[in-house]
Protein backbone atom coordinates (compact mmCIF):
# COMPACT_ATOMS: atom_id res chain seq x y z
CA UNK A 1 0.00 0.00 0.00
CA UNK A 2 1.54 3.39 -1.11
CA UNK A 3 1.63 6.00 1.71
CA UNK A 4 -1.15 8.58 1.81
CA UNK A 5 -0.84 12.15 0.73
CA UNK A 6 0.54 13.81 3.61
CA UNK A 7 -0.89 16.53 5.19
CA UNK A 8 2.76 18.65 4.89
CA UNK A 9 2.96 17.76 1.29
CA UNK A 10 -0.58 19.49 1.24
CA UNK A 11 0.00 22.64 2.79
CA UNK A 12 3.77 22.81 1.22
CA UNK A 13 2.15 22.65 -2.41
CA UNK A 14 -0.93 25.44 -0.65
CA UNK A 15 2.40 27.29 0.30
CA UNK A 16 4.17 27.53 -3.18
CA UNK A 17 0.51 28.13 -4.69
CA UNK A 18 0.82 31.45 -2.14
CA UNK A 19 -2.59 30.16 -0.59
CA UNK A 20 -2.88 31.05 3.07
CA UNK A 21 -5.74 29.96 4.45
CA UNK A 22 -6.37 33.38 7.38
CA UNK A 23 -5.57 35.95 4.65
CA UNK A 24 -8.24 33.60 2.29
CA UNK A 25 -11.00 33.61 4.71
CA UNK A 26 -10.54 37.01 5.98
CA UNK A 27 -12.51 38.71 3.21
CA UNK A 28 -15.16 36.04 2.72
CA UNK A 29 -16.25 35.41 6.26
CA UNK A 30 -17.28 36.70 9.60
CA UNK A 31 -14.74 36.23 12.32
CA UNK A 32 -16.20 33.32 13.59
CA UNK A 33 -14.77 31.66 10.21
CA UNK A 34 -18.32 29.25 9.63
CA UNK A 35 -18.32 28.25 6.53
CA UNK A 36 -19.37 30.53 3.94
CA UNK A 37 -23.17 29.25 1.82
CA UNK A 38 -20.86 29.58 -1.20
CA UNK A 39 -18.45 26.50 0.73
CA UNK A 40 -21.64 24.68 0.88
CA UNK A 41 -23.25 25.10 -2.19
CA UNK A 42 -19.37 23.61 -3.94
CA UNK A 43 -19.65 21.07 -1.45
CA UNK A 44 -23.44 19.54 -2.23
CA UNK A 45 -22.30 20.30 -6.07
CA UNK A 46 -19.17 17.95 -5.13
CA UNK A 47 -21.68 15.36 -3.65
CA UNK A 48 -23.48 15.54 -6.61
CA UNK A 49 -21.15 14.97 -8.93
CA UNK A 50 -20.08 12.19 -6.68
CA UNK A 51 -23.43 10.38 -6.58
CA UNK A 52 -23.88 10.82 -10.54
CA UNK A 53 -21.33 8.81 -10.85
CA UNK A 54 -22.44 6.45 -8.55
CA UNK A 55 -19.51 6.95 -6.08
CA UNK A 56 -20.28 4.54 -2.70
CA UNK A 57 -20.58 4.89 0.95
CA UNK A 58 -20.51 8.77 0.79
CA UNK A 59 -19.42 10.26 4.10
CA UNK A 60 -19.20 14.17 4.77
CA UNK A 61 -17.32 15.60 7.87
CA UNK A 62 -17.57 19.10 8.86
CA UNK A 63 -14.14 19.54 10.88
CA UNK A 64 -13.89 21.45 13.65
CA UNK A 65 -11.83 24.62 14.14
CA UNK A 66 -9.87 24.06 17.14
CA UNK A 67 -8.60 19.81 15.48
CA UNK A 68 -6.16 21.40 13.47
CA UNK A 69 -8.06 20.69 10.61
CA UNK A 70 -6.57 22.62 7.39
CA UNK A 71 -10.02 22.64 5.53
CA UNK A 72 -13.70 23.03 6.83
CA UNK A 73 -14.83 19.67 5.45
CA UNK A 74 -14.20 16.46 3.88
CA UNK A 75 -16.11 14.89 1.20
CA UNK A 76 -15.30 11.11 1.44
CA UNK A 77 -16.62 8.47 -1.27
CA UNK A 78 -15.70 5.02 -2.46
CA UNK A 79 -15.68 3.51 -6.28
CA UNK A 80 -15.39 -0.28 -7.19
CA UNK A 81 -12.32 0.07 -9.59
CA UNK A 82 -9.44 2.86 -11.02
CA UNK A 83 -11.78 3.61 -13.46
CA UNK A 84 -15.27 4.46 -11.50
CA UNK A 85 -12.64 6.38 -9.02
CA UNK A 86 -11.17 8.92 -11.87
CA UNK A 87 -14.51 8.87 -13.44
CA UNK A 88 -15.74 10.53 -10.29
CA UNK A 89 -12.82 12.32 -9.76
CA UNK A 90 -13.36 13.98 -13.28
CA UNK A 91 -16.93 15.01 -12.53
CA UNK A 92 -15.79 16.37 -9.31
CA UNK A 93 -13.43 18.35 -10.83
CA UNK A 94 -15.39 19.01 -14.24
CA UNK A 95 -18.68 20.20 -11.99
CA UNK A 96 -16.26 22.45 -9.93
CA UNK A 97 -14.44 24.32 -13.02
CA UNK A 98 -18.05 24.89 -14.55
CA UNK A 99 -19.05 27.02 -11.52
CA UNK A 100 -15.46 28.50 -11.92
CA UNK A 101 -13.60 26.38 -8.62
CA UNK A 102 -10.16 24.83 -9.45
CA UNK A 103 -8.34 22.64 -7.01
CA UNK A 104 -5.33 23.96 -5.37
CA UNK A 105 -3.63 20.50 -5.39
CA UNK A 106 -4.77 17.08 -7.42
CA UNK A 107 -2.89 13.55 -5.77
CA UNK A 108 -3.27 9.72 -6.41
CA UNK A 109 -5.13 10.23 -9.63
CA UNK A 110 -2.76 8.15 -11.88
CA UNK A 111 -2.60 5.18 -9.24
CA UNK A 112 -6.34 5.06 -8.59
CA UNK A 113 -5.92 4.09 -4.96
CA UNK A 114 -6.97 7.54 -3.07
CA UNK A 115 -7.54 10.35 -5.22
CA UNK A 116 -7.54 13.48 -3.71
CA UNK A 117 -8.38 16.94 -4.67
CA UNK A 118 -7.86 19.84 -2.65
CA UNK A 119 -10.13 23.24 -2.82
CA UNK A 120 -9.02 24.42 0.27
CA UNK A 121 -12.22 25.19 2.13
CA UNK A 122 -13.34 21.31 1.33
CA UNK A 123 -11.10 18.44 0.22
CA UNK A 124 -12.65 15.23 -1.91
CA UNK A 125 -11.32 11.83 -1.29
CA UNK A 126 -12.25 9.59 -3.63
CA UNK A 127 -10.99 5.89 -2.19
CA UNK A 128 -10.56 2.44 -3.27
CA UNK A 129 -12.28 -0.18 -1.04
CA UNK A 130 -9.45 -1.48 0.28
CA UNK A 131 -7.52 1.90 0.98
CA UNK A 132 -10.28 3.27 2.43
CA UNK A 133 -10.44 0.56 4.88
CA UNK A 134 -6.64 0.47 5.21
CA UNK A 135 -6.73 4.53 6.32
CA UNK A 136 -10.17 4.87 8.38
CA UNK A 137 -10.19 8.96 7.30
CA UNK A 138 -13.53 9.13 9.50
CA UNK A 139 -11.54 7.15 12.58
CA UNK A 140 -8.99 9.48 12.35
CA UNK A 141 -10.83 12.57 12.37
CA UNK A 142 -13.84 10.62 14.85
CA UNK A 143 -13.92 14.02 16.55
CA UNK A 144 -15.86 15.50 13.13
CA UNK A 145 -19.39 16.26 12.71
CA UNK A 146 -20.74 13.77 10.13
CA UNK A 147 -23.39 15.02 8.31
CA UNK A 148 -26.12 14.17 5.63
CA UNK A 149 -26.29 16.27 1.86
CA UNK A 150 -29.51 17.37 3.17
CA UNK A 151 -27.24 19.60 6.05
CA UNK A 152 -26.05 21.61 3.78
CA UNK A 153 -28.59 23.14 2.11
CA UNK A 154 -29.31 26.69 3.05
CA UNK A 155 -32.12 27.34 5.77
CA UNK A 156 -33.87 29.24 3.00
CA UNK A 157 -34.20 26.39 0.66
CA UNK A 158 -35.04 23.89 3.40
CA UNK A 159 -37.83 25.95 4.15
CA UNK A 160 -39.42 26.54 0.34
CA UNK A 161 -38.86 22.33 0.21
CA UNK A 162 -41.50 22.49 3.67
CA UNK A 163 -44.15 24.49 1.75
CA UNK A 164 -47.41 22.27 1.23
CA UNK A 165 -49.12 22.43 -2.09
CA UNK A 166 -52.10 23.22 -2.13
CA UNK A 167 -54.81 20.50 -2.27
CA UNK A 168 -56.21 20.05 -6.25
CA UNK A 169 -59.76 18.96 -4.82
CA UNK A 170 -60.35 21.80 -3.31
CA UNK A 171 -62.61 24.71 -5.27
CA UNK A 172 -61.21 28.15 -5.87
CA UNK A 173 -64.06 30.96 -5.17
Amino acid sequence: MRDPPLVNDIQSSRTQLGYNREEATEDRRPDDRMPTNDTKRQVSEAIAACQEKKAEELTILELEKGSGAFTDYFVICSGTNPRQIQAIADEVELRLKKAGLYPLHVEGYRQAEWVLLDYADFVVHVFADKARRYYELERLWKSAKRLEPADLKTPAKRAAKKRTITDPRRKRA
